[in-house]
């Protein structure tokens, strides 16, 4: 339990200590009762007792039982307080952790697994915590305090007693060990049907354009079928709980009564009478040891997966960020929007190969530096370097004459406008998403948000929508076209009014019109802004100042177009795939 104990804060351990003593109270309240039913039996079975003191050890009786509701319902109070708030606490600190991940540790754990703990894990641990607070407390107060009152009182419904605990104990920790592998098993279960269900979602179109619904339902129907038979076997294992408490506890009663009925019957006189009172209030207290542990029993069919879900939180919680946070931020640099690579080589992890080998070239400021070559050369891993979602395995990337990784990554990511490679909108407004980061502004003005839309090439249509730059845009955005989307977040890049863009194959759903148009008033809009493009139209970079060729990693040609016409047999292989001879030279 300590997994989950270790988020507890001051707050939440007073709420214990407070929740242990309401228990204590209530606990009190139920073993008066035995008494006063003792009292009763007593006096029912004595002559000449008056009806009134019967009625009065009723009215104790039932005052006790209303005590005992109180303190119940006030337990559940606390209880619920004490989850919420740790849940409210694990899941902000799973959101901070996951947000510094890098790209490598995000991959490492997969969306679906992230998603999977930050809810269903969360909820596991949560309810174990409300169930807890109440069962694993009042069990052993319950325990000791019943066993102290009726110690003494005949060994034979002692022993008794002590071996129908014995047996239940015994159970409770043969299911708990049966049962944890498969709860663990289960976790990564739900992970897996939570990918295939993500996936199927996302990738609707393209599972109905190729009619591959029987395929997709199969691949989810296995994961469900293995999930399902892994939930009932270990409930299995726990539902041998219920009905074993059951029979030790009506066991323990039979036993108790045909011993009883052996000692009463060797009495005599009066003291029969005390025996038989005697008997009453032991059962009673026998059967409130009984009832504690039943109650753990809810928590021991719960705990082996809150216990396992509380393990894979804390494997989020206590990764140690890959990338770290300097000190500089970039104020007193003499040099503005300049961008330099020195001897860079970079490697995934686990991986046997550089995926970048010692790669160097510079930009200065208010240049456009076009990066181009063949699908997976390392285009997009080495414009990943510059605001740091990866860090360099061996040399440096410097901006504006500062090594990335002495940035304060706010600072760092402040200095660039970045356009990935899949345009990504979120859920909200034309507006929200083009405003997205403040980039150290308070808020954006619309006349920012509207000259970032035009320089864009955007102003047309998103004048067209219903509400203009206030029309809804749905979570991907995907109620605007591919074209559409990929110039919004060309946008959003722009309203920074950054040092340095970046655009990852931004694009390629423009027409040719749309490209050349949005790349001229760039250059004219932002003049003093550094533009890193990734393309593999040769239209789309050929005017760039400097143009850099990569080949299986390495930089096979760098230089102006014409200049590589005639020096880089890569690079003129692309644009001869893409051009005629005489539109390449005009």
């Amino acid at each position: 339990m300590k997994e989950i104990l270790k988020h507890f804060d001051k707050k939440s351990w007073l709420y214990v200590a407070l929740n242990a003593l309401v228990i204590a109270f209530q606990v009190f309240l139920e073993l008066k009762m035995p008494d006063y039913m003792a009292e009763i039996t007593t006096l029912v079975q004595t002559e000449g007792s008056a009806l009134g003191s019967i009625l009065t050890a009723g009215a104790k009786m039932l005052t006790c039982a209303l005590g005992s509701l109180v303190m119940a319902v006030l337990l559940h109070v606390i209880a619920a307080k004490v989850a919420s708030d740790y849940s409210f606490r694990v899941r902000t600190k799973l959101y901070d952790k996951v947000s510094s991940f890098s790209l490598e540790q995000m991959n490492r754990f997969s969306s679906a697994s992230l998603i999977t703990r930050s809810t269903n894990d969360i909820t596991q641990v949560q309810n174990v915590i409300v169930f807890g607070m109440m069962a694993l407390i009042k069990a052993p107060i319950m325990s000791v305090w019943a066993i102290s009152k009726i110690s003494g009182k005949h060994i034979e419904w002692t022993l008794t007693t002590i071996i129908s605990v014995l047996i239940v104990c015994t159970v409770l920790i043969i299911c708990y060990f049966f049962a944890l592998p498969k709860f663990k098993r289960i976790q990564g279960l739900t992970d897996n049907i939570n990918r295939i269900t993500r996936e199927n979602l996302t990738g609707l179109r393209v599972i109905r354009a190729y009619n591959a619904e029987d395929y997709q339902e199969a691949k989810f129907e296995k994961a469900n079928d293995e999930i399902t038979r892994n939930n009932l076997s270990a409930h299995r294992v726990m539902s041998l709980m219920g009905p074993t408490m059951m029979i030790v506890m009506n066991g323990m009663s039979v036993v108790i009564y045909f011993l009883g009925a052996f000692i009463i019957n060797a009495a005599v006189g009066m003291e029969r009478v005390e025996i038989f009172s005697e008997m009453i209030v032991f059962s009673q207290y026998a059967i409130h040891v009984i009832m504690s542990f039943m109650v753990l029993n809810m928590i021991f069919i719960m705990a082996p997966r809150a216990v396992v879900a509380a393990k894979r939180i804390n494997e989020v919680i206590d990764t140690e960020p890959t990338i770290f946070d300097g000190e500089k931020d970039g104020s007193d640099s003499t040099v503005k929007g300049e961008i330099e690579f020195r001897n860079v080589s970079f490697m995934y992890p686990d991986a046997s190969d550089y995926v970048l080998k010692d790669i160097s070239f510079k930009a200065e400021k208010g240049q456009t530096i076009a990066i181009i070559g063949s699908t997976g050369c390392g285009k997009s891993t080495l414009i990943n370097l510059i605001p740091r979602f990866y860090d360099v395995t061996k040399g440096q990337v410097l901006v504006d004459g500062i090594d990335v990784k002495d940035y304060n990554l706010e600072a760092l990511h402040n200095k660039i406008g970045y356009v990935p490679q899949k345009a990504l909108l979120f859920s909200g407004t034309v507006n929200t998403n083009v405003a997205f980061g403040s980039n150290g502004k308070e808020n954006y003005t619309e006349d920012d948000v509207k000259r970032a839309v035009k320089i864009a090439q955007a102003s047309e249509f998103v004048e067209k929508m219903p509400y203009d730059y206030n029309s809804d845009i749905t979570q991907g955005g995907t109620n605007v076209s591919g074209g559409q989307r990929q110039r919004l977040c060309i946008a959003r890049a722009i309203c920074r009014n950054p040092e340095i863009l970046i655009f990852d194959d931004s694009f390629s759903a423009l027409d040719y019109k749309t490209d050349r148009v949005l790349r001229n008033t760039l250059k004219q809009e932002t003049a003093g802004t550094t533009n890193i493009i990734v393309a593999q139209r040769i239209g789309t970079i050929k005017d760039a100042d400097l143009i850099i060729v990569l080949n299986e990693g390495e930089i096979a040609g760098m230089g102006k177009h014409k200049d590589l016409l005639e020096t880089c047999s890569v690079y003129k292989e692309i644009a001869l795939s893409q051009l005629s001879q005489e539109e390449l030279l005009k």
